[in-house]
């Protein structure tokens, strides 16, 4: 049976008289492990989210693989769960199909929530429309957007003087004054 461990591993495991007594210590030694795998592999499904580019055959296998190895750990990952979980992790676009399934009283199996969002997605696909975005290159700025800006004229000084000329005030409005009047305080031009 030593012949089949590693050598690294070899070493770390003292010489035993029966085969039974090796694979007790074997098991015992290696369980924390287990439970660092398992610490490491719930993170794996809270991170992982649908993209857009990957198939969505795929990604569901992917998250029903994750399931069976905590089942190898001994932890029970029920269906359902697995089915909610999957629903969560999905885009955007697929918001109608989650209220549609919190609508329907019947719980699905990750086998039909896997057709059931293959076509969805299919169907998807097909209303896709594209859009293009004008891009220009700054010199050492990267990419910009280019947008075009309205700039709005001032009209001439000569024009908003005559304008304030024209105005019949008995004081001037900045200091009350009747002595003068707005348009003697203006700058003559």
């Amino acid at each position: 049976m030593q012949i089949i461990v590693a050598n690294h591993i070899k070493n770390t495991i003292p010489q035993k008289e029966s085969s039974k007594e090796y694979l007790k210590f074997v098991e015992e030694h290696f369980r924390s492990a287990d439970k660092s795998l398992a610490g490491s592999l719930m993170a794996e499904p809270m991170t992982m989210k649908f993209d857009g580019p990957r198939n969505m055959k795929n990604y569901i296998t992917e998250m029903t693989n994750i399931a069976s190895r905590f089942w190898t750990l001994g932890m029970k990952v029920d269906d359902t769960f697995l089915v909610q979980f999957i629903l969560n992790s999905l885009l955007l676009e697929y918001g109608p199909f989650q209220i549609n399934y919190n609508t329907i009283k019947d719980k699905w199996h990750v086998s039909k929530l896997s057709n059931m969002l293959t076509q969805d997605e299919s169907k998807l696909k097909k209303q896709v429309s594209h859009s293009i975005k004008l891009m220009g290159q700054g010199a050492g700025k990267g990419l910009i957007v280019k947008v075009n800006k309205i700039k709005k004229k001032k009209p001439p000084a000569k024009v908003l003087h005559d304008a304030y000329k024209a105005l019949k005030v008995d004081g001037c409005c900045l200091c009350k004054s009747k002595r003068t009047t707005l348009s003697e305080r203006l700058p003559k031009m």
